[in-house]
């Protein structure tokens, strides 16, 4: 628990965020997880009993679900560019032979096949492309060269700019990573994958060939799972009409830093 509190104490002052006000956030989400997951079954849930599980003043806790929770908004630029990326990486006809995404023509009229105009309405048509087209730009999402053909520059919905999308990601990844954690040390149910490489004493040198190794190995993973997730994804709305209800998050990261500490010898996959 130290770890994953240096880690957020870290983020937190990074962005000049103080302790009374990440205080004040902390206390809301007390009251809102205990008011939400730890019901007693068949009794309804008591500003006294959440004070009991928390440790927030009854008078706090009463004001606070007044309140009600924060909504959660999700950047407009996030639902959009995350779907049309995934299609992009994962659908054949934008891929080249290598399976690689290929440069799209800005316009439909510049070809007879697929276009980077053509990727954006097949996914909505309520949003112009050169509408999403400037904002990837702006965020350093893709490029334009000299032919007019737009050149995705990621792998995964992730902007070189644009702070408010980067900090969605960050919160829903942590998020899940957290809660798989905690799923595999508290539930009875076969764990979920969660595992990690760790080395240490290792050179600036050899640790910069891991990343380029981890990066390339990781995003063929990452591919294929969006490849798979597409088509089962597609196949069940073809069976239904509605909506599936179940989400899932699947990660590659990688992690280095001077070792300072005063560790125990430990190699090898955990």
């Amino acid at each position: 628990m130290h770890r994953i509190l240096r880690a957020l104490v870290r983020l937190l002052l990074r962005f000049q965020i103080t302790y009374p006000t990440a205080a004040q956030w902390l206390k809301a989400i007390y009251v809102e997880v205990a008011e939400r997951e730890f019901p007693v079954a068949g009794k309804p849930q008591s500003d006294s009993r959440i004070t009991l599980l928390t440790g927030v003043h009854r008078k706090e806790v009463r004001r606070l679900r007044e309140a009600g929770p924060t909504a959660q908004a999700v950047p407009g630029t996030v639902s959009l560019g995350a779907l049309l990326v995934a299609n992009w990486i994962g659908d054949a006809r934008y891929l080249d032979d290598q399976g690689r995404p290929r440069p799209l023509p800005r316009l439909a009229r510049q070809t007879d096949g697929v276009s980077f105009e053509s990727l954006v309405q097949s996914v909505s048509k309520d949003i112009r492309p050169r509408v999403v087209l400037d904002e990837w730009l702006r965020l350093g999402i893709c490029h334009v060269d000299a032919q007019d053909r737009v050149w995705l520059d990621t792998d995964a919905f992730v902007p070189e700019q644009g702070f408010d999308e980067k900090a969605y990601y960050l919160g829903r990844n942590v998020h899940d990573h957290l809660l798989t954690c905690l799923h595999n040390i508290t539930s009875p149910e076969p764990p979920w994958i969660e595992r990690s490489v760790y080395y240490d004493r290792l050179t600036a040198e050899d640790v910069a060939q891991l990343a380029d190794y981890a990066r390339e190995k990781g995003m063929e993973a990452l591919r294929a799972v969006n490849r798979r997730a597409m088509v089962l994804q597609q196949k069940s709305a073809a069976r239904s009409d509605t909506v599936g209800p179940r989400r899932m998050n699947f990660g590659v990261y990688f992690y280095e830093e001077v070792d300072d500490e005063s560790r125990s010898h430990e190699e090898g996959p955990q």
